[in-house]
């Protein structure tokens, strides 16, 4: 683990973190569902709505839950990065440990279904669900867009995770996905 990965991860944890209490909850992570639907701009009964608060509970279940090393129902910032310095030491593992989240997600942020994330599904996701500002997010994704195509496919996107959660590159475009990280 490296002094960027701390700072990547750190980024994320706020983003994480809906209420600012300093701790990731199974109510923050409802909460990350709250504003998934809103940002779709789909109602909360909707089978989309469904589908997205199933794939948020079983990521807290499966993914953040785990990290709790002290029983207390919700995950602090170190305890969060032990468990992803724990868990996230091989990319090769990547199919296993973050693809099918990614999957998901690009699911969701592809908001008109056609199999790709143009840049205002993606800015419009990444600021209204993880606070990424505006300008933040055209940078990022014009760098995440390696083909020059205006879209980001699906084997980008996943390049793109795999960038953040491995990656020691502190030149990486990547390392900015959840909001600009200051080395």
């Amino acid at each position: 683990m490296t002094a960027l990965q701390d700072l990547k991860y750190g980024q994320w944890f706020r983003g994480a973190d809906v209420d600012g209490d300093g701790f990731i909850t199974q109510q923050d992570v409802r909460m990350m569902s709250e504003r998934y639907v809103a940002a779709r701009r789909t109602t909360p009964d909707s089978p989309a709505a469904h589908l997205l608060t199933q794939g948020m509970d079983g990521f807290w279940t499966n993914v953040i839950a785990p990290m709790d090393q002290d029983g207390d129902g919700k995950v602090d910032l170190r305890e969060m990065t032990e468990g992803f310095k724990r868990v996230l030491t091989e990319p090769a593992l990547y199919p296993e440990q973050i693809e099918p989240v990614t999957n998901c997600f690009f699911d969701l942020v592809d908001l008109n279904g056609d199999g790709k994330i143009d840049q205002a599904e993606f800015q419009q996701m990444f600021d209204a669900v993880a606070g990424v500002p505006g300008e933040d997010c055209a940078a990022v994704f014009a760098a995440l867009d390696r083909d020059g195509s205006g879209a980001l496919d699906r084997a980008e996107f996943h390049q793109a995770l795999t960038e953040f959660f491995y990656g020691n590159n502190p030149n990486a475009p990547a390392n900015h996905l959840f909001g600009k990280v200051a080395a």
